[in-house]
């Protein structure tokens, strides 16, 4: 997944400016930005009365290299302790 530099996934948390600096250097973590996104678009969802097992299948349904688990595990941000 390649991050465009001509929208701003961060738009709420980061300036449009400051993102395509930030993207010029290489310093985002397609993962993290790809992890915030999906958590916003559950959240929207949710607010929308979408049952969390729908609005969970529909996020894999856009990302199918994703497993149900996994988007499980960023939507509610469980995370394997070591």
């Amino acid at each position: 997944m390649e991050i465009s530099a001509t929208q701003n996934p961060l738009g709420g948390l980061v300036p449009d400016e400051l993102y395509q600096v930030l993207d010029a250097h290489n310093l985002l973590n397609e993962k993290g930005v790809r992890d915030y996104r999906i958590r916003q678009q559950f959240r929207s969802m949710r607010a929308e009365d979408v049952p969390a097992y729908e609005a969970i299948e529909e996020l894999r349904e856009q990302h199918p290299y994703l497993q149900f688990d996994t988007i499980r595990k960023i939507v509610y941000g469980l995370r394997r302790r070591s």
